[in-house]
Formats: structure tokens, sequence, C-alpha cells
């Protein structure tokens, strides 16, 4: 028994020794093992060469067949185990110039796809990077953007090309999907685009993308002056939302909008921008933009527009377009404009088939009087800035203008009031013309002439001292219903408007004799949209407050109004071109007078010669002239038979 207990423990002790031996055998094994491993990861560290020949080199070789780019670098390094450092690097497409230069980004690429020999980004840093885009011509280097979305189909191709308006909407968030799915964080990002002659650039200090998520700081040059503002935001693909915030940190600093002087010569600042925009497809073969942004400290400057810099506090809108293939709606049951105190809610449709159509509509009814005047953004009417009213208006306006059919042009336009009063003039006292006043002539919007309107001025003539033919040739030449409209003839307008269109240049002008007096004594000779919107607004407030006589207004306007080079008032016509005083012209001579108002400054060129006799156009201007003032009422047959077109002016001096 004890013999047997004794083999037993032998055995044991034979077998620990054995297992202890072979545990330190596979311990050693394995440390030797471990040891190879570490050795090939140092070597695969300090070789990066092997890296880029199985990793790296085969992608980029993949990106320059694809997309027709060369793609140089001065060295990839592989930092730790799984990040790849890339300096000097340059991507320029095929027969162009070069669009992209990085000094270094730096990849944190996923360590198990490395294992598998797949490259997966994690995330990515960026420092000093040049975008330059440059276009000359129908050529550029920044083509291959377009194609870095997969292939549209011939018809989708087709569609996009042409007027598939929905359809561009789509692609254009489509792209959207481009942007990567990790996080990017680039450092002196520079931007340019040189199209021609012009070069545009700014410069982005830091932009960062995280997901959904992107800030980003922008530096902009205007002049002499530098300003940063950042952009932030979301944006939700799986919604297809779009949500941005532009603001500086400065509180002393406006927003510059890049390229805006370089391309229109115009500036536009502003404190803070936001702006929501979601795409929804609630009908086949539309998209739908729903909504919403705000501006706060809008100031804009553009001297085609206004000669002064126009300010808006605050401009906020809600809104609802419709964008189907061949046209854009403002739909007005979900769209609103808040602009100071208005609010409105406009209507337009654009469309193009053969040519353009558009309709666009605005009604706002029973509104206090003065929150218009007080909503008109400081700079823009320089007048009536100021002017306080008390009453109610109610504003119907309409535009249908099928280019197709241009003659068939609708145009309505009125402003109506109830209880209507000034209570404070702004900066200009709109009755001034009731009494003598001191008046400056503008030629090119530099001032050259001031003269007294009264009895003052030995060449002003009261309205009874000028012949009685000169009033009635200018109301057939300039506005036949002087005496009895408001101030606004709407079907002068929509006839203008249409032969505008049909010529493609300003070839006619819908104003009134009270538009063009308000132009001469109130306005600069600067040609502005805004200078013309502000005549309308004066005309309608002496119009309608009845602040001047209709008898006084057209003897201000006879005194006042250019008839030739230098020649101002119709005493100085009446001796320039006559020899005479006002009082003293036939209606031959006055029906000539009306005759250049349109083109005073080349009068002489009506006449032969030295002005010996007129030219034969007048003879069909003055019958015609004659023949309605007789049909009216104005003058009797046998002033009409005694009359005669063949007036002639004074000999060269």
């Amino acid at each position: 028994m004890c013999a047997n207990v004794s083999e037993i423990k032998r055995i044991k002790c034979t077998f620990a020794a054995h297992y202890r031996f072979k545990m330190k055998l596979t311990y050693q094994k394995f440390r030797i093992v471990a040891i190879i491993i570490l050795l090939l990861l140092l070597a695969l560290l300090q070789s990066g060469n092997l890296f880029v020949r199985f990793l790296v080199k085969p992608e980029l070789q993949a990106i320059e067949k694809k997309y027709d780019v060369t793609i140089q670098y001065n060295a990839i390094l592989l930092k730790g185990l799984s990040n790849v450092q890339i300096k000097g690097l340059t991507l320029t497409p095929k027969d162009a110039d070069r669009l992209l230069k990085v000094q270094s980004f730096v990849a944190h690429l996923d360590f198990n796809e490395l294992l598998k020999r797949k490259i997966r980004i994690n995330s990515m840093e960026a420092d000093k990077v040049e975008f330059s885009l440059t276009k000359e011509g129908s050529d550029s280097n920044f083509d291959l953007l377009y194609r870095l979305y997969p292939a549209l189909s011939e018809a989708e191709e087709t569609i996009a090309s042409t007027t598939d308006y929905a359809a561009k909407i789509g692609r254009a968030y489509d792209m959207l999907s481009l942007l990567p799915d990790f996080q990017l964080s680039v450092k002196n990002l520079f931007v340019s685009y040189q199209k021609n002659d012009r070069l545009y650039s700014i410069t982005i200090p830091e932009l960062l993308l995280d997901k959904d998520r992107f800030n980003i700081v922008i530096q902009n040059e205007e002049g002499n002056t530098q300003n940063e503002w950042i952009c932030r935001g979301t944006l939700q693909e799986d919604k297809q939302k779009l949500s941005l915030r532009l603001f500086t940190e400065d509180p002393s600093q406006k927003i510059a909008l890049p390229f805006i002087r370089q391309r229109w010569d115009a500036t536009a600042l502003f404190d803070t921008l936001a702006l929501e925009l979601t795409i929804h497809d609630l009908q086949p073969d539309v998209k739908t933009l729903t909504g919403k942004g705000g501006i706060k400290g809008l100031v804009l400057y553009q001297e085609s527009i206004s000669p002064d810099s126009i300010y808006l506090d605050r401009g906020f809108i809600n809104y609802r377009v419709h964008v189907g293939p061949n046209f854009a709606e403002v739909d007005s049951s979900a769209t609103t404009v808040y602009f100071n105190k208005l609010k409105l809610s406009p209507y337009l449709r654009i469309e193009k088939n053969k040519d353009w159509h558009i309709r666009a509509a605005l009604d706002k009814k029973d509104f206090p009087a003065d929150d218009l005047f007080s909503s008109i953004p400081k700079g823009f009417f320089y007048n009536i800035e100021g002017l306080k009213a008390e009453g109610t208006l109610n504003y119907h306006f309409l535009l249908d203008v099928d280019m197709t059919r241009v003659e068939n042009l609708r145009f309505e336009s009125s402003l109506q009031s109830h209880n209507f009063r000034i209570l404070q003039y702004g900066r200009t006292d709109l009755r001034k013309m009731n009494s003598s006043f001191l008046h400056t002539i503008y030629e090119k919007g530099k001032p050259v002439r001031t003269f007294r309107l009264g009895s003052e001025n030995p060449d002003f003539r009261p309205y009874r001292s000028i012949s009685r033919y000169l009033p009635m040739a200018i109301m057939h030449a300039e506005d036949a219903g002087f005496m009895h409209h408001r101030g606004f003839i709407p079907d002068a307008f929509r006839r203008s408007l249409v032969q505008d269109l049909l010529e493609r240049r300003f070839a006619r002008g819908g104003s009134t004799l009270s538009m063009q007096l308000v132009k001469n004594v109130f306005l600069s000779r600067n040609k502005t949209i805004v200078r013309k919107l502000e005549e309308i607004m004066i005309v309608w407030l002496i119009e309608t407050c009845r602040l001047t006589s209709k008898e006084r207004m057209f003897e201000v306007y006879m005194n006042v109004i250019e008839w030739g080079p230098n020649v101002y008032g119709v005493t100085e016509a009446a001796r320039y071109y006559f020899g005479k005083t006002p009082s003293q012209l036939t209606l031959g001579e006055c029906v000539f007078l009306s005759y250049i108002i349109a083109d005073p400054k080349r009068a002489r060129r009506h006449f032969y010669g030295n002005g010996t006799d007129v030219k034969p156009a007048f003879h069909i201007f003055y019958r015609d002239a004659v023949k309605r003032m007789l049909q009216r009422g104005w003058i009797s047959p046998a002033e009409a038979a005694a009359g005669n077109p063949h007036v002639a002016i004074i000999p060269w001096r």
C-alpha cells in the first residue's frame, strides 16, 4: 500500500516538473514572438515607404485616375500606429492651374481597418491650405468638383443642364453629402477666385466640421479695414435642414460681405445674419423650401441704387417657396416679411417657358400710416426722413408680364388713405413751394446754379404773366390730365413699361408733371432707383394732402425746368430762342417749347442751319398738338387757324 502511494507521489512530482518546464518554454516563445512583432512595428514606423507603397499610394493613384488630376507631395510620415501626416500636398487638374495646396495635414486612421489594408479616417487636421479657383472664359480648374458626386444618368444630366430648377436644388443639396462624416479641423485656409482679370479672396483662420455641426472663422479685407466674423450652424442631411448664423464677436465691427465691392462696386455690412432652410418633397417634381431668416444692423451702398448709404435696423422673414421644373413661387399664405414696423405677405411667381413670365402682388389693408414712414430705412428717403403722420393706409400692387405677350402687361398700384394727416415734416418742409425759395440746379450730380423762385427774382414770372398757350402745350406734350389727377396715371406708367420692355431699354418715361416738378425741386439729378421711389412718395404726399395748389405747381414748373444748355425757366427760354418775354410767345412758339422739354440740351437740332427755320418733324407734332388742344376746348377754331408752325429762333450767338 505504501509502495503504491510513493509511486503516485513520484508520478505527480514528475508531471509537475514537466508542466513547469513546458510553461517556461511557452512563455519564452511568447516573449520571442512579442519581440519580433514589436521589432516589425518599429521597422514599419521607421519606414514610411512601406506604408506608402501598400496603403496610401494606391489610394492616391486611384484618385488621380478617377478625376484626371495630378497629386504630388513632399513626404508621408506614419505617426504612432494609425496617424498619417502628409507634407507639401498639391492637387492640379489636367491642363489647368493648381487647385489645392496643403502644407501639412494629419489623418487619424481606424487601426482595425488598417489591419485589413483599408483606410478609414476618424478625424483630420490641416494647416496652411490654399484653395485657388480660376476661370477664364468657359474654362475653369474646378470642374472636377462637379464630378465628386456620383455621375447623373443621361436623363438627369439633360434636366440639370436645362431649366429644371427643382432638380438643380436637389442636386445642390445632395452635394452636401460630400462633406466628410468625420471631424475636420483646418487652420489658416486661404480661398481665392480669379475670373478673367478679377481676383476675390478671403482668409479662414479656423474651420471646424464635426458631424452635423460647423464653425468657421473668416477674415475679410475691405479697403484698408480688416474684420473677422464667425459662421456657425448645423446641417442635418436626414432632415434636409440647414441652419446658420453669421456674427462678429466684436460689437464695434460689422460683417462686410466679400466680393461685393469688387464685383458690383457696392458695400453690404451687417451685425448679424441668421438663416434656417429645410427642403421638402411634398409634390412630385417640386421642391418646397421653408424656413426663416433675419438680419440686424444692415448697411447698403451702391451708387446706382442710392447716393446715400441705406440703414435697416432689423428685418425678418418666414418663408415658403415652391420650386418646380420651370418656376419658382413665393407662397404668400405662408410668407411674412417683417420690415421694422411693417408686416407684409408678398406673392411672386417667376416662370420660364419660351420666355419669362413674372407675376407679383401685394395687398396691405388698414394699417397705421405712421408704420410706413417710421419703417423707411434711414438714408432711403432723405427729404421725408423723420416724417410723422396719423390715419390709416391701404396699398394694392399687381404686376403680370408675359414676355411673349408684353402688350398684355397688367400693372396696378394704388395707395389709399383715410383720415391721413402729416403731424411732423422730415428733413424738408414739403410746403416750401407755397412761398419764395432758393433752388439749386444740378448737372451730373453737381450743383451749377442757384436762383430764387419768387418775386425777388426779376426773371420769375407768375402764372398769369405767361402766355396762356404754354401751359396748354405743355399739358398736351407731357400730362393732359395734370389739373385733375392726383399725381399719378397708372395706365401711362403701364404703357411706358410696355414700350421699355419691347425695346429692351428705357425708351419712354411715365412721369406726370407733378413727378417732374418734384424731381426738379426736391431731388438731385442722380438717377437712382431710390430717388425714383422718393419722387413717387413726395408726389403722393403733396397731392394727397393738397400741400400746394395745381396752379402754383404749374407756375413753379415753368419757372424751374430746363429748356436748353444752361437755360432754366420760361423767361430765359423765351429770351434765348425768340428774344421775347414769356407773355409775348405765340401758339407756335409755345408748342415748340413743349416739344423740346424731353431733350432740352439738343433743342437746336430741330432747326436748319443757324436757326432760320424749324425742321419738318416739328410740323407733324404741331398739327397734332393744335388738333388736340382744339378738341379739348382749350383754344378756339380761330386761334387754331391762325397758328403757325414755322417758328424761327434767333441766330447763333
